[in-house]
C-alpha cells in the first residue's frame, strides 16, 4: 500500500487502565443509542487496504505503544475496501489533486483500551490535573469527554467498538505537491477532544481559512457518502458502513458487521 511518513510523539501512556478505573460504573454501563442495534454478522473477511490507497506511516497508535501484536491497523472488511476505492475514484473526478488517506482502520479491543486510557491521561494533563488526585466530579467530567469521541472497549459481542468490526475508518485528505503528497489542513487534528472536531464546527465562520476547512470537510463527507459510508456525528474524520453506528444513522434495522478478531 502507498504510505506517507509523519513525525509522531512516542510518549507512552503513563497510567494504563486509568480511564476505566476512574470512571463510575454507571457511566460505563450507559449505552450509546446505536449499541441497541442487533448485529447479523455477514462473515466478510478482513483484508489489507489496497496499495493505491495512502496510509499514514508510522501508524500513530503503534508509535505510542498500542498493543496490536501481529495485527495491522490497515485492514478492513472486503466490502469496506471496495467502497473506499469507489470513493477514491469519485474524488478524482471532483478534485484530482486530492487523495483519501487512511489514518486508522481496524482496531483490536486491547488497542481501543490503550487509546481510551491514553486519551484520558492526555486530557487530564492538558487541564493541569494529576490523575491520582482527581475528585469524583473531575473523573466523571473527563471520562464523559473521552467517551464522546472514543467507544468503550467492550468485549460484549452485542456492543463491539466500531473500529473493532473492521467497518470503521478514520480518513483525511492529502494533496499533490511538488515535494510529493502533503496533508490538507482540515481545521483540527484527528482525535482532538474538542468542539473543533465536530463536522460543521466552521460552517458559520466568516474567516476565509476556516471556510476552507469547512469546504474540505464537506468534500470528504461528499466522497465518502457517495459509496454508502456515514459520518460520525462528533468526528469529521470517522466514517463507517455496516456497523451499528451506520445502522443507527441510516435507520437500518440490522448491522452486518460485528466484532472481528
Amino acid at each position: 500500500m502507498a504510505t506517507v511518513f509523519i513525525a509522531v510523539s512516542t510518549c507512552k501512556t503513563r497510567k494504563r487502565g486509568a480511564a476505566l478505573r476512574a470512571a463510575p460504573r454507571s457511566l460505563l454501563l450507559t449505552m450509546k443509542p446505536y449499541q441497541n442495534i442487533p448485529i447479523t454478522e455477514c462473515g466478510e473477511p478482513l483484508v489489507a487496504i489496497a496499495a493505491e490507497i495512502i496510509t499514514i506511516d508510522p501508524h500513530p497508535y503503534i508509535s505510542l505503544g498500542a498493543p496490536y501484536g501481529d495485527r495491522s491497523p490497515f485492514f478492513v472488511r472486503q466490502g469496506i475496501l471496495e467502497r473506499l476505492q469507489k470513493s477514491q475514484t469519485y474524488l478524482q473526478t471532483l478534485c484530482p489533486n486530492y487523495q483519501i488517506t487512511i489514518f486508522d482502520a481496524y482496531r483490536p479491543i486491547p488497542v481501543q483500551q490503550f487509546m481510551v486510557d491514553y486519551s484520558f491521561a492526555q486530557l487530564a494533563e492538558s487541564k493541569g490535573l494529576e490523575i491520582n488526585a482527581l475528585s469524583e466530579a473531575q473523573k466523571n467530567s473527563l471520562i464523559a469527554e473521552v467517551i464522546k469521541f472514543w467507544a468503550i472497549p467492550s468485549h460484549d459481542p452485542k456492543t463491539p467498538p466500531p473500529h473493532s468490526t473492521g467497518a470503521a475508518i478514520d480518513v483525511t485528505f492529502y494533496r499533490d505537491h511538488h515535494k510529493g503528497v502533503v496533508p490538507v489542513n482540515m481545521g483540527s487534528p484527528i482525535d482532538e477532544i474538542s468542539d473543533r472536531s465536530l463536522p460543521n464546527y466552521f460552517a458559520n465562520s466568516t474567516n476565509k481559512q476556516e471556510l476552507e476547512f469547512h469546504r474540505d470537510r464537506q468534500l470528504l463527507n461528499q466522497v465518502m457518502t457517495h459509496s454508502g459510508f456515514v459520518r460520525h456525528p462528533n468526528e469529521w474524520w470517522h466514517f463507517s458502513y455496516g456497523d451499528q453506528l451506520w445502522a443507527w444513522i441510516s435507520k437500518e434495522k440490522l448491522a452486518i458487521y460485528g466484532g472481528s478478531k
